[in-house]
């Protein structure tokens, strides 16, 4: 194959596809989880598994495969499920498995085809193979998260299921760091260094999203009531500032990351102390003359914390979860490309 110069753009446009794909596998998954679906398949096979049973005789050994596990013995079995019900979270754990599948293709084939034709600038290969890694560790993970819904209890575990998405978004988040290095690569800058703010503001966020999975994993969305504009609800819980109901028999780290109550209300506060480094980040873009990474932001967080306070609002409406989770990834972009952009900014000072 005959060899041709470095295209960052290319490998831009390329990079921002499988960044949205990954948004919509999150987007997916929020609802696997509401619906309660993750564990309707039983087996992960890679090949055959991409196509859903196309026989009543193959629905029927699936349904039968389901029924053996706690969640269909213990919950949807007690409940009445038929095959039809189950039919239903079927269908959303295999697209998310079949969209998985999709962006694996989507990222391997691309970079070999770069690869080949020598398109990849200079020091950006072993990054995109760790991306490509990060790609297959979190089919590894997602297939080690079912299985402990599968054997050991009635849902995924909530350990397993933030570790999950913690894989999903630190992907999302360097395949936006790397396609805005290429960017820059292509107008003729350098690529950008981690601020310190940067930094924190990620890392804040991050500890946001891995306590939103935490809240999610354990259903602890419903345990400040509910009701449209219920002070008891929100900001208060059950009416109180602290919940009643924390128990810190376990030890200080299950409490932390396991009681419904003291996750709910570290989701909850934790938000605003993310805000508030965001805002100073804004303002700093702002002053470095990135008025739109300063917009991003801003529209990002006030979005997620509105839609955070509906959810919690209504009880957990399946639809406000779902977007609440896709603001949190854009959320995660927007704070990304503002670090990315004061990183630039400080390397041209």
């Amino acid at each position: 194959m005959t060899a041709s110069r470095p295209a960052p753009l290319a490998l831009v446009r390329w990079l921002m596809v499988v960044a949205a794909m990954i948004v919509a596998i999150v987007v997916v998954g929020g609802i696997t989880r509401l619906t309660e679906s993750g564990v309707s398949i039983t087996e992960w096979n890679v090949v055959s598994g991409a196509l859903p049973p196309l026989t009543q005789a193959q629905w029927q050994a699936e349904f039968d495969a389901y029924r053996q596990t706690p969640q269909y013995i213990l919950v949807n079995g007690p409940a009445g499920m038929t095959l039809a019900t189950y039919k239903f979270i079927f269908f959303w754990e295999w697209v998310h498995r079949l969209l998985a599948r999709t962006i694996g293709l989507a990222f391997a084939a691309p970079l070999a085809w770069f690869w080949l034709r020598g398109q990849i600038p200079a020091g950006y290969k072993p990054r995109l193979l760790a991306l490509l890694a990060l790609g297959a560790l979190q089919g590894a993970v997602g297939w080690w998260m079912v299985k402990s819904g599968i054997v050991h209890d009635v849902k995924v575990s909530h350990y397993r299921l933030a570790t999950h998405l913690a894989v999903a978004l630190f992907t999302l988040a360097g395949i936006v760091w790397t396609m805005l290095d290429l960017r820059a690569l292509a107008r003729g800058e350098g690529r950008a260094r981690l601020t310190a703010l940067g930094a924190l503001a990620l890392g804040m966020l991050a500890l946001q999203l891995v306590y939103g999975a935490f809240l999610a994993g354990l259903r602890a969305g419903v345990v400040a009531g509910a009701g449209w504009f219920s002070w008891d609800a929100w900001p208060l819980m059950q009416g109180k500032f602290f919940p009643d109901g924390v128990e810190w028999a376990r030890g200080a780290f299950a409490t932390l990351t396991s009681d419904p109550y003291l996750v709910h209300f570290f989701h909850r506060w934790w938000a605003w102390a993310v805000v508030a480094v965001l805002v100073v980040m804004a303002r700093k873009l702002r002053r470095a003359g990135q008025r739109g990474a300063s917009i991003a932001i801003h529209s990002a967080f006030g979005t997620q914390v509105i839609l955070g306070i509906a959810t919690v609002y209504s009880g957990v409406s399946l639809w406000l979860a779902v977007l609440h989770q896709l603001c949190g990834a854009l959320l995660l972009i927007c704070t990304v490309w503002g670090a990315h952009a004061l990183g630039r900014a400080q390397n041209r000072a």
